[in-house]
């Protein structure tokens, strides 16, 4: 399950009124949210943005793939399914029909760092939502009759996005060999060896372990009042009590001192190659001014066609049927800032990983030009502006930064941070952290596919921002 994010494409929408009114685009929704710590620990966000009468609500769990360890990989994706197999007061399958009985829509997702829930609905049932949240928090009925079934849902799922998608399977293979020892290397699906022995009594102590209120947020946006919304959690989640207070073991990343090179064999269509270099997240700063570097020099590479994989490699030079670049500094951990693509038809891996290096030394040996640094700025900052018209994404935004413990109030810097990157900024970062010792590349070498084989679109799994 997955939280869709509109494409850069879209934002290009944005750009007139931002530049336009400098002002309205400075200012951030940050500035009326209201937080409330009920004293079991929950952590209540509300927004309310009354432009139409709907609302979203939603509770994430600070637990994810990343809490997980060798043999229970993928329990957190397990128990997200099993939330939906029933409670005390909800039989299998009742939550969902009765969102879709409020005519609501809901979905469900885990990362890395993360498990969420999340519904949008007409805001005259907002307070039904958060009363079957709580219910589901503290009384989830986990049974053997209900868990076997849903764990060969979760085994095909694992075949159908992972084991017959090469792509993914190349990724799987990449993420294991960039960590060696940090948790961010394990699938968030799981290996399948761990999914074959997981037990009621596993999700059980999964579930008493990380299922609390202190170990939750829940962000509400929307067409509601702050006051009632406050005033409701308190009456639905206030009774439930704090959990036990895990500590996260550190799992410290030790060292890389030499780039990694993987190949991955296996039925396909195309070839792909995927190049990772260790990269800092904000949490791991102490300063945020790197990571905001990089997600600037990520635009750089890949924020829309005027962008220079796009421009150069793909229309330029046409080694590139498609290149992208990728970096999050929005983690719990640090992460990676990863460049991938498939050969033009006419190239091959080789000639595409040789100009996607020659990119990265470019960015660290020229400053970008001032004419380029502003439109690649505009466009991040439009990324972030467009969000802010759908409570969904408002209420997502706000959720993910306090669960990974940034904190919500991230969101009222985003904006400025970006503006203030310089040409010599992204120059520094790439110099930094783009270097050889920490480069992981992963080649997925297409064998011949079967007749009856077809490939389709790897898939990512979780709510990743």
């Amino acid at each position: 399950m997955r939280v869709h994010v509109p494409g850069l494409a879209r934002l290009l929408f944005c750009l007139t009124a931002l530049f336009a009114a400098p002002a309205a685009a400075s200012g951030s929704i940050t500035d009326n949210v209201v937080e409330t710590r009920l004293d079991n620990g929950l952590t209540v966000l509300v927004l309310e943005d009354r432009r139409a009468p709907v609302v979203s609500t939603q509770i994430w769990y600070r637990v994810g793939s990343a809490d997980e360890y060798g043999g229970v990989t993928g329990i957190s994706h397990m128990l997200e399914h099993m939330m939906f197999r029933g409670s005390e007061a909800f039989e299998p399958g009742e939550f969902s029909r009765v969102v879709s009985r409020l005519g609501g829509r809901e979905n469900a997702f885990v990362g890395r760092d993360y498990t969420g829930y999340h519904q949008l609905l007409g805001s005259d049932h907002w307070e039904t939502l958060l009363e079957m949240e709580a219910e589901r928090m503290q009384h989830l009925r986990l049974t053997e009759e209900e868990f076997l079934p849903e764990r060969e849902v979760v085994r095909e799922e694992r075949r159908q996005r992972v084991d017959d998608r090469p792509n993914a399977r190349l990724r799987e293979a990449f993420m294991a060999a960039a960590f060696h020892a940090d948790p961010y290397g394990q699938p968030v699906i799981g290996w399948m060896s761990d999914i074959d022995e997981y037990s009621v009594d596993a999700l059980q102590d999964w579930y008493d372990t990380w299922y609390t209120p202190d170990n939750a947020v829940v962000a509400v946006v929307g067409d509601v009042d702050a006051e009632a919304v406050v005033a409701a959690a308190e009456r639905h989640f206030g009774d439930i009590p704090a959990g036990p207070g895990v500590e996260r073991p550190a799992r410290s990343e030790p060292p890389q001192t030499g780039e990694r090179r993987i190949t991955v064999q296996v039925p396909a269509e195309l070839p792909y190659v995927m190049m990772g270099w260790k990269a800092p997240s904000l949490n791991s700063l102490e300063e945020p001014d790197d990571a905001y570097a990089l997600l600037v020099l990520e635009g750089v590479l890949s924020s829309g066609e005027a962008s220079r994989l796009a421009r150069e490699l793909e229309r330029g030079r046409e080694i590139a049927g498609s290149a992208s670049a990728s970096y999050s500094p929005f983690t719990r951990r640090d992460g990676l800032f990863m460049l991938g693509g498939v050969p033009a038809e006419d190239a091959d891996v080789a000639t595409l990983e040789a100009a996607l290096r020659e990119q990265i030394e470019r960015l660290r040996e020229e400053p970008v030009g001032e004419d380029e640094l502003e439109r690649v700025q505009a466009r991040v900052v439009a990324s972030e502006v467009y969000g802010r018209d759908s409570v969904h994404a408002q209420a997502s935004q706000l959720a993910m930064l306090e669960t990974v413990g940034l904190g919500w109030r991230e969101l009222g810097e985003f904006v400025e941070r970006v503006r203030a990157v310089t040409a010599e900024d992204v120059r520094r970062v790439a110099q930094e952290y783009l270097v050889p010792e920490t480069l992981t590349v992963g080649i997925l070498d297409p064998l011949p596919l079967d007749e009856r084989e077809s490939e389709e679109p790897a898939a990512e799994y979780g709510g990743e921002l």
